[in-house]
C-alpha cells in the first residue's frame, strides 16, 4: 500500500506534539504546585501514558471509533462496538480513509494522545490530596465512561456528530469534561491543608507552558487530519488565540488588584486562549479568533476569581481556565463558524446561520459538562468505599512526594 508521505509525515509530526504535551502538563502542573509535592502531581500525568496506551489498544480505540449510528453498528449513538479490539483488523498497511491517505495506525497513534492528557487535566484541581492508588481506579474508570463515549458521541460517528455538533480539537470532548469533572474534585475532596504555598518553580512553569504552546500546533491543525487551508487556519488561530489571551489576562492583573503583571499570570492567559480556541480552530476567521482569545482572557480571568471568592480549592485552576475555556469556546463555535472558512462546518449565528446549530452547541456542551460532574462526583463516592480517596490530614502536610513514593524532587 502506498500512502502520501507528506500527509503521513505530517500527521507522524502532529502526534508527536501532542504525546509532548503530556509531558508539558506535567511540567506546568509540577512547577505550580508546593515542592514537598512536585512528583506526585508530575506523576499523575507521566503515569497516563503508559495505562492510557493499554486502555487503547485493548478496546479503547474501537468503543469510540467502531460502528457508527447511521449503520446502526454502535450502541444506540453513544459508545462504539468491540470489532477492532486489539486492533483487530488493523495493520501498517491499513489506511485511515480513501480521502486521507495515512496508515491508520497513526490516527489510533493520535487520538491516543488526547486520551492521555485529558484526564491527566484534571489533576491540577486536587494537587496533593488525592491518593495515588484512587487516582489509577479514577483515571481508568473515567476514561472508560465519560472520556470514550463523548468521543464517539462527537467524533467517532455517534449521536451528536450525526446531530450536526462541531468540536474541531477538543473543547467539548476534552476540555469540558474534564474541567467540570477537576470542579466536582475539588468538591469532594475538599480544600488543601496548606493552600497559600504558592509556585515552587515558576522557571519550571514556563517550560511546560512552552511545551503546551509548542504542542498546542499539533493538537489543532493536525485535527483537521490533512495539510490544506484548514490546516493552516487552525494552526494560525490556535497562536492568535493564545497570544490575545495571554496579553488581556496580563493587562486585567496589571490594572486591577495589586496592580502587578505576573509572569503566572501570562502563562496562565495563554494557556486559556489555547484550550479557548481549541473547539472552534478549523471552523473560523482570524478575526473571531483574536476575539475569542480576548474573550478567554476576560472570562477564565474572572472565572478563576470567582473560585477564589467562593473558597473553593480548585489548585491549579483547571475549572476556571480548561472547563470554562471551553465551554466559551464552544458557544463562540456556534457564534462564529463560518462555512467559507471550512466548508465542512457550519455557519454560526452571527454568520448567517440559524439558531439551530448554536442551539445543539449550547446542549452539547452542557451535557458533557453536566455528564463530567455528576460521573465524577459518583465515581470518587464509589472508589472511596474500597480504598481511600483523599489522603491523611498528616501526609498530606508532610508531602506526598516521599510518603507515597518514597522520592523527593529537590533535598
Amino acid at each position: 500500500m502506498m500512502f502520501d508521505k507528506g500527509l503521513t509525515t505530517f500527521m507522524i509530526v502532529a502526534t508527536s506534539l501532542v504525546m509532548l504535551m503530556t509531558p508539558g502538563l506535567a511540567f506546568f502542573y509540577g512547577g505550580l504546585g508546593c515542592k514537598k509535592n512536585i512528583l506526585s502531581i508530575m506523576m499523575q500525568s507521566f503515569v497516563s501514558l503508559g495505562i492510557t496506551t493499554i486502555l487503547w489498544i485493548a478496546f479503547g480505540y474501537s468503543m469510540c471509533f467502531s460502528g457508527t449510528l447511521g449503520d446502526g453498528t454502535d450502541f444506540f449513538g453513544i459508545i462504539g462496538n468491540f470489532d477492532k479490539a486489539f486492533l483487530n483488523g488493523v495493520t501498517s498497511s491499513t489506511p485511515y480513509s480513501p480521502e486521507r491517505n495515512f496508515p491508520e495506525y497513526i490516527f489510533v497513534a493520535y487520538q491516543m494522545m488526547f486520551a492521555i492528557i485529558t484526564p491527566a487535566l484534571i489533576t491540577g484541581a486536587f494537587i496533593n490530596r488525592v491518593t495515588f492508588k484512587a487516582y489509577v481506579i479514577f483515571l481508568i474508570l473515567w476514561q472508560i465512561f465519560v472520556y470514550y463515549p463523548f468521543v464517539h458521541m462527537v467524533w467517532g460517528g455517534g449521536i451528536l456528530q450525526v446531530w450536526g455538533v462541531l468540536d474541531f480539537a477538543g473543547g467539548i470532548t476534552v476540555h469540558a469534561t474534564a474541567g467540570f469533572a477537576a470542579l466536582a474534585s475539588v468538591f469532594f475532596v475538599g480544600a488543601r491543608a496548606e493552600r497559600n504555598t504558592g509556585p515552587n518553580n515558576i522557571p519550571l512553569v514556563a517550560i511546560g507552558t512552552s511545551l503546551l504552546w509548542f504542542g498546542w500546533y499539533g493538537f489543532n491543525a493536525g485535527s483537521e487530519l490533512d495539510v490544506d487551508a484548514v490546516t493552516a487556519q487552525a494552526f494560525l488561530n490556535t497562536d492568535v488565540s493564545a497570544s490575545v489571551a495571554a496579553i488581556t489576562w496580563l493587562t486585567i492583573e496589571w490594572t486591577t488588584g495589586k496592580k502587578r503583571p505576573t509572569f503566572i499570570g501570562l502563562m496562565t492567559g495563554a494557556v486559556a486562549g489555547l484550550a479557548t480556541i481549541t473547539p472552534a480552530a478549523g471552523f473560523v476567521s482570524l478575526g473571531a479568533a483574536s476575539f475569542i482569545g480576548l474573550c478567554a482572557g476576560i472570562v477564565c480571568y474572572f472565572t478563576v476569581k470567582f473560585v477564589e471568592y467562593k473558597r473553593w480549592d480548585d489548585a491549579l485552576d483547571v475549572w476556571g481556565v480548561h472547563g470554562m475555556g471551553g465551554v466559551l469556546g464552544s458557544i463562540m463555535l456556534g457564534l462564529f463558524a463560518s462555512k467559507t472558512i471550512n466548508a465542512n462546518g457550519a455557519d454560526g449565528l452571527f454568520m448567517g446561520g440559524g439558531f439551530s446549530f448554536f442551539l445543539k452547541q449550547i446542549t452539547a456542551i452542557v451535557l458533557a459538562s453536566a455528564w463530567g460532574f455528576i460521573f465524577t462526583l459518583g465515581v470518587l463516592k464509589l472508589i472511596n468505599k474500597f480504598v481511600p480517596v483523599k489522603v491523611g490530614r498528616m501526609d498530606e502536610i508532610k508531602g506526598l512526594d516521599f510518603g507515597y513514593h518514597g522520592e523527593v524532587a529537590r533535598q
